[in-house]
């Protein structure tokens, strides 16, 4: 009887060290999956959100899953053979221009189509780290990099990594220079004429309304000019945006100057219905007529291609406009 017991214990004991050596291998396998991938012959080992890999020096056939890695890598002078839709619309967005000729759609920056991308055969895939679930397959079909993604103040700190991650560094100080240069120059042309105004920036979903906050893509090109934000705006919150706005509390978003952002046709449409509500007209930028729409989708594009996009609407719309 005492030898049974010794003999089950014994398992026992094996299967658990068994359970806990598979369990190491399987998170060692999430970890590494790019050892599943043969590496580059000529690469450079980078640390990303899901550990290191070596990429490629100089890769010939990118994929890039996200907007604002796309946009990254177009402003580094590289082009990808694919790229993800930002979910808003199917095609990539107008305000890349005709940068992303050729470039071949994968799906949604949140849902990446995995077998379009096996089939383009890429060498290096970059993108964010809200898909890091499927990570272990990315990697699977290529040396795979996620950059860090808490929310649209993370958009420099995003520019950095891709760079880092295509050995661009100079190219990238050039372009983080060009973007301050464009900044002194519209400090300089508004002058002192806005110091004491504030500037509100709302987006429309159908027929939500959404107030942008300081941490946000466009308040932080906003907070570089040295432009004042409504109370209410001038806040830090986890997705750069304000709660859904009631049009019974439309004075949270009034302000001197009001941007509005919409996506499409339909929300235009819808905006200008809402201001033939008598509420809307008791708003200062209304009463001002200094109410102007913008491009949304380059207003929370993250990236430096966006960047000037917003710069240019501040310098129509601010410096000369009457």
């Amino acid at each position: 009887m005492k030898k049974l017991l010794r003999r089950l214990t014994y398992i026992l004991f094996l299967g658990i060290v068994g359970f806990v050596l598979l369990l190491g291998c399987n998170r060692s396998s999430y970890h590494n999956a790019t050892s599943l991938t043969p590496p580059a012959k000529d690469c450079r080992v980078i640390e990303h959100t899901m550990g290191e890999t070596c990429v490629p020096k100089n890769p010939k056939r990118l994929v890039t899953i996200s907007q604002v890695t796309l946009g990254s890598t177009l402003v580094l002078g590289i082009k990808p053979i694919g790229s993800t839709s930002d979910g808003w619309q199917d095609n990539l967005p107008d305000y890349l221009k005709n940068k992303t000729e050729g470039i071949q759609q994968i799906g949604t920056q949140y849902e990446p189509n995995l077998e379009r991308i096996l089939r383009l055969k890429p060498d290096l895939i970059l993108g964010w780290e809200n898909v890091k679930a499927i990570y272990p397959h990315l990697s699977q079909i290529s040396p795979t990099a996620l950059g860090k993604w808490k929310g649209s103040l993370s958009w420099r700190e995003h520019f950095n990594f891709v760079a880092e991650a295509l050995g661009k560094k100079e190219v990238a100080e050039q372009a983080w220079n060009h973007y301050y240069q464009r900044i002194e120059k519209l400090k300089i042309a508004l002058g002192n004429q806005y110091k004491d105004k504030t500037i509100s920036v709302i987006h429309i979903y159908g027929w939500d309304i959404m107030s942008t906050a300081k941490n946000s893509f466009s308040g932080s090109i906003l907070n570089d000019v040295g432009l004042q934000r409504p109370k209410t705006q001038n806040v830090i919150t986890p997705s750069g945006l304000t709660k859904n706005i009631s049009e019974e509390k439309l004075e949270e978003l009034d302000a001197d100057i009001l941007f509005v952002t919409t996506f499409n046709d339909s929300d235009k449409a819808n905006f200008e219905q809402m201001q033939q509500k008598p509420l809307w007209k008791r708003l200062k930028a209304f009463q001002q007529r200094h109410i102007y729409f913008v491009d949304g989708l380059s207003w929370v594009g993250s990236n430096l291609i966006a960047a000037d996009a917003v710069i240019d609407d501040l310098f129509q719309y601010l410096v000369n406009t009457p």
